[in-house]
């Protein structure tokens, strides 16, 4: 893959909606590498997704190795994925669960945040979401260059982590909303 001039895309990165934005995708990962489009899906604050394999992974972050209640759920920016991946089938390979249109940066969503998300709330963490090695694989160095580096980080362009605090359904097309 060509390095590209992703910079050019910072501004309508930076011109998403702010207060109110849309769920454009819902994405369930059952097992590794395996991903599921969903025009709807449960949140629980003990689970996660329903069905997805948050829950079954095994954390570095914890002492126990038991699942991360701070990464329990990511959220990423539509904006940010069409500059980095036009094919929307591609998507679901940045292995997120929630994909909306909404400023995710630090200063418009600092670490404790709550989103309505159809009927479901939840908060914003504190634990960064991070580019790796399988991101670069699948949308190239140049992408995970511009969203890890410092305009990237600030935006959170590679997303958000969050926490389920009150279940419910969300779905394509529902707001979502700081509350």
């Amino acid at each position: 893959m060509p390095d590209r001039d992703l910079d050019r895309f910072t501004d309508d990165v930076r011109a998403a909606p702010r207060d109110g934005g849309t769920v454009a995708l819902i994405v369930r990962r059952p097992t590794t590498d395996v991903r599921e489009t969903l025009q709807e899906a449960d949140l629980d604050p003990a689970g996660g997704l329903v069905g997805d394999d948050w829950a079954r992974r095994r954390s570095r972050s914890t002492a126990d190795g038991s699942p991360d209640p701070e990464d329990q759920l990511t959220i990423m920016s539509t904006r940010v994925l069409s500059a980095i991946e036009p094919d929307r089938e591609r998507w679901p390979l940045a292995g997120d669960q929630l994909y909306v249109d909404l400023d995710l940066g630090v200063e418009n969503l600092p670490a404790g945040t709550r989103l309505a998300i159809g009927d479901a709330v939840v908060r914003v963490s504190e634990k960064p979401h991070t580019g790796c090695a399988k991101f670069s694989a699948r949308f190239g160095s140049d992408a995970l260059r511009w969203i890890n580096g410092p305009v990237g980080r600030e935006l959170r362009m590679r997303g958000v982590n969050a926490r389920v605090e009150r279940a419910g359904t969300v779905r394509v097309g529902d707001p979502v909303r700081k509350i």
